[in-house]
């Protein structure tokens, strides 16, 4: 296969800068973690941050051994979000951007698995990439934490890209921004109402689509258990770094989801004890806790603190070394 040199050259020397620090080689950042797969992170409007950062490295925490990259999608003005927010075409474009950049690292990294994971206005994002790709593209699957997209907009488009599906992590608790926030300012999509990242996304109750989300879209509400890994069910601690440790990354390596496994992984419960989480948001006001039923699962031991090493610049496709083939 024949590779676009001055573009690779220009990947891998980005690459290189951010996968050493301080001398410290990090090892989800080199060829050999690209090659095992790829985990895409989209922050919300605040762009690159603490916060977002910390996704990252709960991955990384949590036994993800793919690389794992983040794409600033937003605007370089500092404190712009509202512009990051409501900028829909400026935003269907970044988003275009990126799925063109998903498309040259499978060109390189063939039939590696893509999993994007979104965090507030960044699980909007994740929707249009997946959205922008070719009709025959399919990453592996969306993870989307407190998204501030409306709660009908549709996800026919999205899901039908993926293989395993979406999963939406959302909570009744995210009343001040995805509530009265998202109500006054407007979602992600331009409609003022509560986020489905407060309230859940509303399915279609009949044809094509009412199959499609029943089989693939995976509705995960807050439980008071979530706490325990740094979730109180609060907006920016949908994005805790133990929390995603604990539910997010399990999700990223569990190779398929259906609703045993998914129930498995974000409750803790045997999937007798928890009602459907398919489709519709559940109605319970108070769901039930892993601590009645199971053992509460141990937080993972965080690695020690370090200078951020994620790439500060998108595209994430990289050369292979010589010799390994294409």
């Amino acid at each position: 296969m024949i590779r676009s040199v001055p573009v690779v050259v220009w990947v891998a020397v980005a690459l290189a800068g951010c996968a050493q620090e301080r001398g410290v080689v990090y090892p989800y950042l080199n060829d050999r973690a690209r090659d095992r797969g790829l985990v895409i992170v989209l922050p919300g409007v605040e762009g690159r941050s603490p916060f977002n950062e910390a996704i990252c490295e709960g991955l990384v925490d949590g036994g993800v051994t793919w690389a794992v990259d983040m794409a600033d999608w937003t605007t370089s003005v500092p404190m712009n979000y509202l512009v990051n927010l409501r900028d829909q075409s400026g935003n269907r474009l970044r988003a275009q951007a990126i799925a063109d950049d998903i498309m040259r690292y499978r060109m390189a990294y063939p039939r590696t698995p893509v999993v994007l994971v979104g965090q507030s206005s960044g699980g909007g994002m994740a929707v249009w990439v997946a959205e922008a790709l070719p009709p025959t593209e399919r990453i592996e699957g969306i993870i989307m934490l407190a998204p501030s997209l409306s709660p009908g907009y549709s996800l026919d488009s999205a899901l039908l890209r993926t293989r395993r599906g979406i999963v939406n992590f959302y909570s009744a608790r995210d009343w001040v921004i995805l509530g009265m926030g998202t109500t006054l300012s407007g979602t992600m999509d331009g409609l003022h109402t509560s986020s489905a990242g407060r309230v859940g996304f509303e399915p279609p109750l009949v044809g094509r689509s009412a199959a499609l989300y029943e089989r693939k879209l995976f509705q995960i509400p807050w439980q008071a258990a979530m706490s325990e890994a740094g979730n109180p069910g609060l907006h920016l601690t949908s994005g805790a770094r133990v929390f995603v440790a604990a539910y997010v990354a399990p999700l990223v390596l569990a190779g398929t989801w259906d609703l045993p496994t998914v129930q498995a992984i974000t409750s803790g419960e045997p999937p007798s004890a928890l009602p459907a989480i398919i489709g519709r948001p559940s109605n319970r006001a108070s769901p039930p806790t892993r601590a009645a039923t199971a053992p509460s699962r141990p937080a993972p031991t965080p690695t020690p603190p370090r200078a951020a090493p994620w790439p500060d610049t998108y595209p994430i496709m990289a050369p292979r070394p010589a010799g390994t083939g294409g």
